[in-house]
């Protein structure tokens, strides 16, 4: 099977060759503006404690930090939504390896701000067997400083591709995560945390397997 890697540089590729050029130019605009403006050192750090949360899931049901962590460790990864391509990559991607984090007794999770109809949209497209969980209005991704508030540029490429962002996360603004991965001790501290501006890259499962190796 190929590396995460490997299948977001296909898509990136296919988005190349396939997107108008200036829809890829205001793509490349906007992830060239995030890349130079994102204040990683003002992300969530290795070492804090995590804030606790209360979300819901694809059902609408709450699913809290604490009851998380009382199974132990736990793997969060932020994605921006269903409508990401690199996104459903990476959750499949987390999928695939789900059985080997079980083995580990760590607990995936994935968040995003979209609404939790559209949650379960997400879960039952990718045949996904964790949970994911809406933080609506991105108000837990804001703790961990990790929102990018998108430019107008970024509008032409949604309105290109039909994504309405009001419809599916519930408010006018277009903020999205910055994907993030953060592994979570079972007492709350967040061990590692990989985050990327370019949403186009995302941290290989086998990694974050590693970082669950090292608890």
């Amino acid at each position: 099977m190929a590396t995460l890697a490997a299948q977001l540089a296909a898509t990136h590729q296919g988005v190349i060759d396939n997107a108008p050029a200036p829809i890829y130019a205001a793509i490349k605009e906007s992830i060239d503006g995030i890349k130079s403006t994102f204040d990683k050192s003002a992300a969530i750090q290795a070492g804090t404690t995590l804030p606790s949360f209360k979300l819901p899931n694809a059902l609408g049901q709450e699913v809290t930090s604490e009851s998380l962590l009382a199974k132990g460790p736990i793997l969060i990864t932020f994605y921006r939504g269903d409508w990401c391509p690199f996104c459903n990559l990476a959750l499949r991607s987390l999928q695939t390896h789900l059985d080997a984090f079980k083995a580990k007794g760590v607990t995936v999770v994935a968040i995003s701000p979209e609404l939790p109809n559209t949650s379960l949209t997400t879960t039952e497209k990718n045949e996904l067997k964790f949970e994911v969980l809406s933080d609506v209005g991105n108000k837990f991704a804001r703790q961990l400083g990790i929102v990018w508030d998108q430019p107008q540029v970024v509008q032409t490429v949604l309105d290109a591709f039909s994504v309405d962002l009001k419809a599916r996360n519930g408010d006018d603004s277009r903020a999205v995560p910055v994907p993030t991965t953060l592994l979570v001790d079972a007492k709350g501290v967040v061990r590692n945390v990989h985050t990327d501006p370019d949403y186009m890259q995302r941290l290989e499962p086998t990694t974050a397997l590693e970082w669950a190796d090292a608890l």
